[in-house]
């Protein structure tokens, strides 16, 4: 009876009976200790690389803080610089034991132009509206309306200029603006 039982199952259930009941084939596949110690690898080597770029990220910043810092503190630099010629020049005024309205005034003109050429030089520009410009509300502080023979909400006159540095508004311009008739 065995023979018969033999022979009545197929070959092909034969092969994958046999297949089944032996041990899986190490040279095709990887075994699981392999997978885990090459994923734990994986995952070390990622670690490491996220790690390092923590703290890059972090040492962009701080040294980021640290230009940001420095700006501030030496923002004033350069237009110091500019001033320190004015400041000499006002003292050496001070000196002159017995000044003339000519060199005082030849002086004055002169410490003038240092003072220009530094607010220039340092993009501190005037605010200084001619009559009959339109009154800008962004430079120019209007203090009274006055009866003019102009168009409304025009400069009529300028009281005291205004500065700018680069776009932003350092003082508005002090202006009389006409009146609506």
């Amino acid at each position: 009876m065995q023979d018969q039982e033999n022979q009545a199952v197929p070959p092909n259930q034969e092969a994958a009976a046999a297949a089944a009941s032996a041990p899986p084939s190490t040279s095709d596949q990887p075994s699981l200790e392999e997978q885990l110690s090459a994923t734990e690898a994986k995952l070390a080597e990622m670690h490491d690389a996220f790690m390092r770029a923590k703290a890059d990220g972090e040492n962009i910043r701080r040294r980021a803080q640290e230009d940001v810092a420095k700006a501030h503190k030496f923002a004033v630099e350069s237009f110091a610089e500019a001033m320190v010629p004015v400041k000499d020049s006002l003292e050496m005024a001070l000196k002159v034991e017995t000044p003339s309205i000519e060199s005082l005034k030849e002086g004055v003109e002169m410490t003038l132009k240092q003072l220009t050429s530094a607010f220039e030089k340092n993009r501190l520009l005037e605010i200084l509206p001619a009559q009959g410009d339109k009154l800008d509300p962004n430079k120019h502080q209007a203090v009274a309306v006055v009866p003019a023979d102009q168009e409304a909400n025009t400069v009529v006159s300028v009281l005291q200029k205004g500065y700018m540095i680069a776009d932003r508004l350092l003082r508005p311009a002090i202006v009389t603006a006409a009146q609506a008739k």
